[in-house]
């Protein structure tokens, strides 16, 4: 099934699509150049920024119809510059968590979500205190706690060296395909998207 659709989308002075598909339930990786369009098409897919022309369809309905909010907790984007509050990596769980008003994952869930992604860290680490690589991997356990009908990533291994990268990719793709999250992300990794990719979309 087509979970995303774009038809003629164009926004002016940036980038152009003339027709890309995104399937339901598989792995999609978008390469190209830089300043090709990669970062601002996944931001299409959650609705941040609204094209100038064409059409965008999610599930068969324009995007445009649904709740942004909704859509967004549906369609989770980490973009290359991940937001953590200065605080352990306990109380930005439950800080975000309680922006949703959900209830925190317990400190066991919380263990499970950061080994998924690479990180071997005590609870209680200020988040101050890590890398940049670190610190996108918290976000992504974080956003991957939440169980999205759909995860998008952004040049996710860009401060990971190659061990990590794979180690990552290797896990989040398992664990998407297990829970039925579509995974979309961003690289310009060519060996990591062939290795792990059920699509890969060429852009230029």
């Amino acid at each position: 099934m087509d979970l995303f659709s774009l038809n003629d989308v164009q926004i002016q002075g940036i980038a152009s699509y003339k027709q890309i598909v995104i399937e339901e339930g598989r792995t999609t990786f978008i390469c190209g150049k830089s300043g090709c369009g990669k970062s601002t098409l996944l931001k299409l897919l959650n609705a941040s920024i609204s094209p100038d022309r064409g059409e965008i369809n999610y599930r068969g309905k324009p995007i445009a119809n649904y709740n942004t909010v909704l859509l967004r907790r549906d369609v989770i984007l980490l973009s290359q510059n991940v937001f953590l509050f200065d605080n352990t990596i306990r109380n930005n769980f439950v800080q975000f968590y309680g922006y949703r008003e959900q209830t925190p994952p317990t400190d066991e869930k919380i263990a499970e979500f950061l080994q998924l992604c690479s990180i071997s860290l005590s609870l209680d680490t200020n988040c101050q205190e890590l890398s940049g690589g670190e610190r996108q991997r918290v976000f992504v356990a974080i956003c991957l706690s939440f169980l999205p009908k759909v995860l998008m990533l952004d040049e996710p291994t860009s401060a990971l060296d190659d061990s990590t990268s794979e180690a990552l990719i290797f896990n989040l793709k398992g664990y998407c395909v297990k829970n039925k999250i579509t995974l979309i992300a961003v690289t310009h990794d060519k060996l990591l998207a062939q290795r792990y990719a059920d699509t890969i979309i060429n852009m230029e």
